[in-house]
C-alpha cells in the first residue's frame, strides 16, 4: 500500500471480509488502528497496523517491492545503525530489506521488498538470476581486452566465465554477468589495466533501469513487473497475490 484508503476498503481489499461486514465490525469496536478503536472512514496509512478483536490474528501486510537506484556511497544493508545503509536512505514505513548486495562504492538497481520468499529464491545459488552492469573505464578499451573479458580472464580464484560485453564508446561497455563474486568487474579491469571510474546495475533478471534513470530514485515496481520477476526464479501468483513454488516434473 503507498498511500492512503478507507478501513473498510483495506480490510475488503486485503481478502478479510466485505466492505459492509468491515464497517460493521468497525461500528461494534471491534476494529484497531495502532491498538485504537477504528472509527467509519478511518484512514489507513502505511506502516499502520490493523485487528480484529475476537478473529485471534492481524491483517497481513501488504507485500511490498521497491526499486532503488542506488548512488555510490549508500551501503547495501538493512541494518539502521550502520551509516548511509539503503534502507534508511529509502526511509520506507514499513521494515523491508534489500535483497542480495551491490558495492557501496557502486551505483544501480537495488530491490528492496518484504516478500521473503521472492527475497530468498533470488539470492539462492539455483536462482540467482543474470545481472548487467555499465561501466565506464579511465582510458579507452582495446578490442582484443574485450575479446578477454568475453572468454574470461583468470583471477586469484580462478577462471571468469564467459560472458557478453558489448562496447557503448572508447571509455564505456556494458557487460552481463551469470553471478557477479565480489567485486569481479573491478577485478577484470585491474587485471587488464584499466581502472573503474563509474559502475551501475542496470538490469537483475528481468528487472531493469536504463542508464540515464537519475541518481536515487525510488519507485514501486509495477505488478507485470512482479510477476515477471517470480516466473523467472520459478515462482508463480496465486489469484489473491501469495507465491507458489512450482512443483517439478
Amino acid at each position: 500500500m503507498s498511500e492512503a484508503m478507507r478501513i473498510n476498503k483495506y480490510l475488503s481489499t486485503n481478502g478479510y471480509c466485505s466492505r459492509r461486514e468491515a464497517d460493521r465490525l468497525v461500528e461494534l469496536g471491534r476494529v484497531f488502528i495502532n491498538d485504537e478503536i477504528a472509527s467509519l472512514g478511518d484512514q489507513i496509512f502505511p506502516g499502520d497496523e490493523v485487528r480484529v478483536i475476537g478473529r485471534d490474528r492481524t491483517i497481513k501486510k501488504e507485500k511490498v517491492y521497491i526499486l532503488v537506484n542506488k548512488p555510490p556511497g549508500i551501503l547495501t544493508s538493512p541494518d539502521i545503525n550502520k551509516r548511509n545503509n539503503i534502507t534508511s536512505f529509502v526511509d520506507y514505513p514499513d521494515r523491508i530489506y534489500p535483497v542480495g548486495h551491490l558495492d557501496t562504492e557502486d551505483a544501480g538497481l537495488v530491490l528492496l521488498t518484504n516478500d521473503e520468499i521472492l527475497g530468498k529464491r533470488l539470492i539462492h545459488p539455483d536462482h540467482i538470476p543474470e545481472e548487467e552492469y555499465v561501466v565506464e573505464v579511465d582510458h579507452p578499451l582495446t578490442k582484443l581486452d574485450l575479446v578477454a573479458m568475453q572468454n574470461g580472464i583468470v583471477l586469484e580464484d580462478g577462471k571468469t566465465a564467459p560472458t557478453k560485453v558489448r562496447l557503448m564508446n572508447p571509455d564505456r561497455f556494458a557487460i552481463i554477468l551469470e553471478r557477479n563474486k565480489g567485486d569481479q568487474i573491478r577485478r577484470m579491469c585491474d587485471f587488464l589495466g584499466y581502472d573503474v571510474v563509474y559502475l551501475m546495475r542496470t538490469r537483475i533478471g528481468t528487472l531493469k533501469i536504463p542508464s540515464s534513470y537519475p541518481e536515487g530514485s525510488i519507485r514501486h515496481l509495477a505488478e507485470k513487473e512482479v510477476r515477471d520477476l517470480k516466473k523467472l526464479v520459478g515462482l508463480t501468483v496465486r489469484p489473491s497475490g501469495g507465491n507458489v513454488r512450482k512443483k517439478k516434473r
